[in-house]
């Protein structure tokens, strides 16, 4: 079995792609699906189902509804956060409040945190700073998007 992807979570990752919360749902269409990387929704990773992925960054975040902060959910996210770490992923956790008072703080963090310039190779002027789509492009003023100006991506191997 790859120790990255337990093929008895797929099912259950599915359906938490078609349920996403309210607050992946906004993180997601109106940030994550924005970037110039490849963001997966729900994925498995070892025995875990992360809400979100950036491989090429080995970057996972997670946001964290109200039973994350009771000790055993504590104790829990401790344990993962070891795990993932251990695969070589960097795990960064929102909390759902977050998510509605300080959006576009999260983004600005998930973007500074990727770092799109060590994952993709972007041909033109990549120092332009360009706004961002989306709600979270409209809402904060501007953000280093280091899209080139024809709107293509070369990934580096």
């Amino acid at each position: 079995m790859n120790r990255t992807n337990n093929p008895k979570l797929t099912p259950l990752a599915q359906k938490l792609r078609r349920d996403m919360t309210k607050e992946e749902r906004h993180l997601w269409y109106d940030f994550l699906k924005t970037l110039p990387v490849t963001v997966r929704r729900q994925k498995v990773i070892s025995s875990y189902i992360v809400d979100f992925c950036i491989p090429s960054a080995k970057l996972v975040i997670e946001l964290d509804g109200s039973q994350h902060y009771e000790e055993g959910g504590m104790a829990s996210d401790r344990e993962r956060d070891q795990a993932l770490s251990g695969l070589g992923f960097r795990v960064l956790r929102y909390s759902n409040l977050d998510i509605k008072q300080n959006f576009d703080g999260v983004c600005e963090d998930i973007y500074g945190t990727c770092d799109t310039s060590s994952v993709v190779r972007l041909a033109g002027d990549a120092g332009r700073h360009l706004p961002l789509k989306g709600k979270a492009g409209r809402a904060s003023a501007c953000m280093q998007c280091r899209l080139p100006p024809e709107g293509k991506l070369s990934r580096s191997d």
